[in-house]
């Protein structure tokens, strides 16, 4: 079963898309290095979509359905689709760390996350997506989610290897 795993793990890649780049120096500097840690486990892709131009001659709708054509238009049709959203299924990390075993033990692919705009997803990016995960009740700024998804993809495979990174 390890030597089972341990190949499902090289098969599938995780890929993680935003909308726009990070300013913060300090927390790319930390995405980099949890990336860098999440190597060891699984084939792993950050993808910044570029922002969207004249936002402000945009309504919220119009800016959400850019948004979401700028995000169909990176995923190929095999994708798994995850929303990072609000309205999601919150999870425990350990929790977390099942959800992304029973993906990788169906042959998927690519699992494809998604931290969306300042408006949320466009209802064509909810039709195509199979799931919905709220990191928390609390709302982050769309830097910081990026973080904390990240740092939680490495926590789960950690969990999943019975490391000490995690503790109960």
């Amino acid at each position: 079963m390890e030597l089972e795993n341990c190949i499902l793990h090289l098969l599938m890649t995780i890929k993680l898309l935003v909308l726009g780049k990070t300013d913060s120096a300090q927390l790319s500097q930390l995405i980099e290095e949890y990336q860098n840690r999440l190597k060891h486990y699984i084939k792993f892709e950050l993808e910044i979509i570029p922002d969207i131009k004249n936002t402000k001659n945009l309504s919220e709708k119009q800016q959400k359905e850019k948004e979401g054509d700028a995000i169909l238009n990176k995923l190929n049709p095999t994708d798994l689709l995850v929303l990072l959203d609000e309205n999601g299924k919150q999870r425990t990390s350990l929790e977390f760390s099942e959800y992304l075993q029973k993906n990788m033990n169906s042959g998927i692919r690519q699992l494809v996350f998604v931290v969306g705009g300042p408006y949320g997803f466009s209802e064509a990016v909810y039709q195509k997506s199979r799931s919905k995960i709220s990191l928390s009740k609390m709302t982050f700024s769309h830097q910081m989610v990026r973080l904390f998804i990240v740092e939680q993809l490495y926590r789960a495979f950690t969990i999943l290897r019975n490391e000490p990174y995690h503790h109960q």
